[in-house]
């Protein structure tokens, strides 16, 4: 990877932890509450996660059917009891109404997590998850999500390595629509890789992109004229952003 992606590098222990667990959030089809289902959660974060995504959740003032919907599926996904959820829904009202987070919230995560990073890094996931709800999340939905993370004791990279992964799987649809890649993180978007992974992956998912839409291949289809011209803007956008991580990562 490139000399800047190194020298923000996590601690070894939660780099690691973070990478298999962004691994099995892929493997989830991006899906947190997957996620949860997968790898659980100890017992102890709950009142913290749920709190979080109350606050999450009222950043532009009105909380949404998705959040409500999102906080449902957690509960399902962690199979609460009814007294549990009741606690949850309890927190999650909290968080609402809060302007601002307490001193002490999330403190168990925060004096645990250079040590056992996993849950509060589970936690950072599910809080990312709500953040982008309605897609890529507005900047008070972000701030909210970053002010949590940072209680938590994490760093702030962790929120945006996560908003990333779902930006290169999730929101990006139709390349061919999007401007030409002018950034590193623009260019790993279009090809569907984010800037933690090695050349050699980000190459290979440029070499399926491009085989997708390689105009031999799409020869053998029955495309109309309409379908071959975004798929030729398709490939462009594919070898723009190719061509520019070719450069950063040679530097």
């Amino acid at each position: 990877m490139t000399s800047d992606s190194r020298t923000n590098s996590l601690p070894a222990r939660m780099d690691a932890e973070f990478n298999e667990l962004l691994g099995e959030l892929a493997a989830c089809g991006h899906q947190a509450n997957e996620l949860m289902v997968r790898t659980r959660l100890p017992g102890w974060c709950r009142r913290s996660l749920f709190f979080f995504l109350g606050y999450i959740a009222k950043s532009q003032g009105r909380v949404t059917e998705k959040d409500v919907g999102f906080a449902e599926a957690l509960m399902k996904a962690l199979k609460l009891s009814p007294r549990q959820r009741r606690k949850a829904i309890s927190n999650f009202r909290k968080g609402k109404t809060a302007e601002r987070i307490p001193a002490l919230k999330a403190l168990g995560l925060k004096l645990t997590h250079r040590i056992w990073p996993s849950p509060a890094l589970r936690v950072a996931i599910c809080l990312c998850h709500a953040a982008q709800l309605q897609g890529r999340p507005e900047r008070s939905r972000r701030y909210r999500c970053e002010d949590a993370i940072d209680q938590m004791g994490l760093p702030i990279r962790v929120s945006d390595d996560i908003l990333e992964s779902y930006a290169c799987k999730v929101w990006i649809t139709e390349p061919e629509t999007q401007p030409r890649p002018s950034t590193f993180e623009q260019a790993c978007q279009l090809l569907g890789v984010t800037r933690r992974d090695s050349r050699e992956i980000i190459k290979r998912a440029y070499r399926k992109k491009v085989s997708e839409c390689h105009p031999d291949k799409l020869a053998q289809q029955d495309l109309s004229p309409i379908e071959l011209a975004r798929a030729k803007d398709r490939l462009l956008r594919y070898q723009q952003a190719w061509e520019l991580i070719s450069q950063r990562l040679s530097v």
